[in-house]
């Protein structure tokens, strides 16, 4: 029964060569969507923080408020390269 199911599969595999450049398109928009989405979704989660802490420090320390804005600015850079990185997948198309 196993050698069956496995004969079935490679001979299904030799039918349609034209559907894996498909899936490779595919998978190419599937791993840009997803480098946006979690750069996105991790920037944030760090914006978020550094942000409430930045605020906090500012309230407490104002000189340190050009700091608080960089260390937000660095944290805003995440989404940025995981939208470069979309962009350069998204290229290969």
């Amino acid at each position: 029964m196993l050698l069956l199911s496995t004969l079935g599969t490679v001979h299904a595999a030799q039918e349609a060569p034209v559907q894996a450049v498909a899936s490779a398109a595919g998978g190419i928009a599937i791993a840009a969507a997803l480098s946006m989405g979690l750069s996105a979704l991790g920037a944030g989660y760090a914006i978020g923080h550094a942000g409430a802490a930045a605020m906090g420090a500012i309230a407490e320390k104002p000189e340190v408020s050009t700091w608080g804005l960089i260390i937000v600015a660095l944290a805003e850079g995440i989404a940025l390269y995981g939208l470069v990185i979309a962009f350069m997948l998204t290229g290969k198309m």
